[in-house]
């Protein structure tokens, strides 16, 4: 049986999709994560730096029935933080989930990442998940958070540092926020995808053709709904006693030496 999300309120960060000229182009973790929260019954509000991407994904969550609130803000921004959880919390009455799909790369190896590049990529994949959480905790009570990172957060493999360390950063935040999160009955997990189909690793790919070629036991890339079901559970009570864990959504990638 699906994990049912019922009478939840979840506030999606990042549910838009990275634009792309491909027709045929599949949808990114965010989008994905939404629709399917909103097949298994959530009121959704959604949360993005790209308004015309986020209303595009609200209106698939309205096609499978559900309700959807849009935010646009900036995640590099603390008072933007506290807007878009604010903004849910007035828009839903309340807050269960929050869904931290937020993250950019910069750089190139050590010698080809600046130290403003190091700042911009942990200001938006470590600093940014850290004041949303902040900002909701206080709002939630038996609920759930999740954390989307990335298996580079557990083994080297892009070739970004600052990626890779802000990815890790991840874990760290996660375990803290579901220790003091226990105390409220909130729980706190993270998901670490590998290499998933979705437009932004499609133009990673365009970069870095080794992506293509990386040996996945499974033997293919996963998809952004292969990401979205995990997400689902861990939201669900399905999980009630799951939590400071990071789950590699990888294909088996992260047990390669």
């Amino acid at each position: 049986m699906s994990a049912r999300l019922d009478g939840r309120r979840v506030l999606v960060v990042g549910a838009g999709t990275q634009r792309s000229e491909d027709p045929e182009a599949p949808l990114g973790n965010g989008r994905a994560i939404s629709v399917l929260a909103a097949r298994a019954g959530a009121t959704l509000a959604l949360a993005d730096r790209d308004e015309s991407s986020v209303r595009e994904t609200a209106r698939l969550v309205e096609d499978e029935g559900a309700k959807a609130g849009v935010l646009i803000g900036d995640v590099t921004d603390e008072a933007a933080c506290e807007a878009i959880v604010g903004g849910a919390v007035s828009q839903m009455g309340g807050l269960d989930g929050l869904v931290l799909n937020i993250g950019i790369g910069a750089g190139g190896r050590l010698a080809g990442t600046s130290a403003d590049q190091w700042d911009l990529v942990f200001s938006v994949n470590v600093r940014s998940h850290f004041l949303l959480a902040k900002a909701a905790l206080p709002h939630m009570s038996d609920g759930s958070i999740v954390f989307i990172s990335s298996v580079a957060g557990l083994k080297p493999g892009s070739s970004i540092p600052a990626y890779d360390s802000s990815k890790a950063a991840i874990a760290g935040l996660c375990r803290h926020v579901a220790l003091e999160g226990s105390r409220q009955g909130v729980r706190a997990n993270v998901i670490a995808p590998g290499l998933i189909d979705t437009p932004l690793g499609r133009r990673a790919s365009e970069g870095r053709p080794s992506r293509e070629r990386t040996n996945v036991p499974l033997g293919r890339q996963g998809t952004a709904w292969e990401v979205a079901a995990p997400v689902v559970f861990l939201l669900s009570d399905d999980a009630s006693y799951l939590t400071g864990q990071v789950i590699a959504v990888d294909g088996g990638l992260s047990t390669l030496r």
